[in-house]
């Protein structure tokens, strides 16, 4: 099994939480190819200023991939402005493992992420769509998100 780190935005995130899909950039085509049936994502989400409020970084939610990697251009997804025509093509189907009730801030995550190997400069580890994470990561996070429920 092989566990996956996904970078998305809040927009994004509703559509992958409503249709349990996810899809990546035509750029990153090669890495679709090394996902399996049985492999775990953790869906994780940028930074948002709402109004006045800055909504933290954070991871959302762990998934089962449940398909092979396939292509669809059918628009599902919504494009940010800095990515063009961008239709996130290359795609598999997702079954829930946990959703978070509520998202677990990723900042205070970093410290004990093997896969940041920058602990200062992080956010280029993460500007990929997805990439492959230690398993040791993968659980440290459900732990927090376990910890971090009301």
């Amino acid at each position: 099994m092989t566990y996956w780190f996904a970078s998305s935005n809040r927009d994004n995130w509703e559509i992958i939480r409503k249709k349990n899909i996810w899809g990546i950039p035509k750029r990153n085509k090669a890495i679709i190819q090394r996902v399996k049936i049985g492999d775990a994502i953790v869906i994780y989400v940028a930074q948002k200023k709402e109004g006045d409020t800055v909504l933290p970084s954070a991871v959302v939610g762990a998934y089962e991939i449940v398909s092979e990697g396939y292509e669809d251009h059918k628009p599902v997804f919504i494009t940010p402005e800095s990515m063009g025509d961008e239709i996130f093509p290359y795609r598999v189907k997702l079954q829930p493992i946990k959703i978070f009730t509520e998202p677990v801030e990723f900042k205070p995550l970093i410290p004990r992420l093997m896969f940041i190997k920058n602990k200062t400069m992080w956010t280029g580890h993460i500007r990929v769509a997805m990439r492959e994470i230690p398993k040791e990561d993968y659980e440290y996070i459900m732990k927090a998100a376990e910890t971090h429920r009301d």
